[in-house]
């Protein structure tokens, strides 16, 4: 039987830290959590253009092997591009699929 998994996927995580009056994520120094084969498929993709912008979205999911240590605030580096993680992630635990479920998505302007 073939291998469901053969997608090269990279996931990140960056500290939360706190300035004065703001908390956010340190991407300049983030962490490599996952580097793996995982399951990649598109989930859609649209334009909005306007006088004023053009703006392209990609979203994709993304399934992960099971027990894969992924957060809602997470980043996924996958063909190239940068997705972050859209919401929290769905792990799948019966019969023998068992995976971890992930929407991503890109914006290009």
């Amino acid at each position: 039987m073939p291998t469901l998994f053969t997608d090269p996927v990279q996931v990140w995580r960056a500290e939360v830290i706190e300035s004065a009056y703001t908390k956010k994520r340190d991407w300049t120094n983030k962490k490599l959590v996952f580097e793996g084969l995982a399951n990649t498929q598109p989930d859609r993709a649209f334009e909005v253009r306007s006088p004023e912008r053009e703006t392209a979205q990609e979203r994709i999911l993304i399934y992960l092997p099971h027990g894969t240590d992924v957060d809602s605030a997470d980043r996924v580096f996958f063909g190239g591009h940068w997705f972050e993680v859209d919401g929290n992630p769905m792990e799948w635990t019966h019969r023998s699929l068992r995976h971890v479920r992930i929407r991503a998505w890109r914006v290009e302007h």
